[in-house]
């Protein structure tokens, strides 16, 4: 895919634009998720993320750093792009079933150019809240856009999708099963991490068989490790060489 990031909003009075980047992306159900991003032409690495639900893991050669942290992290960088994390597109790829325990309300919503059918996923326990909304574009049945919410309507990710196309599968499934579709085109945005992603997808392929490995990020030797989340005395970068089990 073709991933452009873009960091700031009108809220905090900066847009940076960053230049694209030509991205590999592995996911697999339930949690773990592999992104590569090369720089055009010349094809170095300008990162490559990983995370297995619980933590993530990011390597940025040109900083020779090395960020470790975990998924439930809640605390914003002063500079919005540090904020991007793996499991952020793993959310906007992979949607969760709607279960039968959870409620469900139905509406219509028009607009101009659009008319859709909205489904409100509720979040039960002591308060009753809105878990996500899942939009359906009323002229073809597909799904144009994804919002996810947290606690007191904490608006967490919105998902825009477009350009449905089929997708290629296995040898071994594509005479049984029907053709499935994707969307080509998916702008994510985190409101409250202060940052957008455009992507738009060449090539996908699902239901491929991954080795497990494919999905394991390294530390590279004599990067610095920093430990996202930490104060800033803990956290001052650190060349850690040895294995993580040793430092355990």
């Amino acid at each position: 895919m073709e991933l452009k990031p873009i960091s700031g909003s009108k809220y905090s009075g900066v847009i940076e634009e960053y230049h694209e980047v030509k991205a590999f992306l592995l996911a697999q159900r339930p949690a773990s998720i592999r992104i590569i991003g090369q720089a055009p032409v010349i094809g170095t690495t300008v990162f490559d993320m990983a995370s297995d639900g619980e933590s993530f893991r990011v390597s940025i050669p040109s900083k020779n750093k090395f960020l470790v942290g975990s998924v439930s992290l809640e605390r914003a960088s002063s500079k919005p792009i540090e904020n991007l994390r793996p499991q952020h597109l793993l959310e906007a790829l992979l949607w969760p079933e709607i279960r039968k325990q959870e409620t469900v309300l139905f509406e219509e919503f028009n607009e101009e150019i659009a008319r859709y059918y909205v489904l409100t996923v509720l979040r039960g326990g002591y308060q009753t809240e809105i878990l996500r909304k899942v939009w359906f574009d009323r002229s073809n049945l597909e799904i144009a856009r994804l919002q996810s919410f947290g606690p007191r309507g904490f608006l967490n990710s919105d998902a825009h999708l477009s350009n449905w196309q089929p997708v290629d599968a296995p040898a071994t499934d594509a005479a049984s099963a029907p053709a499935q579709q994707f969307p080509r085109s998916i702008l994510l945005e985190r409101p409250h991490d202060d940052y957008r992603l455009d992507l738009q997808i060449s090539k996908i392929a699902v239901n491929a068989d991954i080795p497990a490995e494919r999905f394991t990020l390294e530390q590279p030797a004599g990067a610095d490790v920093i430990h996202v989340g930490e104060s800033s005395e803990e956290n001052q970068p650190r060349q850690d060489t040895k294995p993580e089990g040793a430092r355990r």
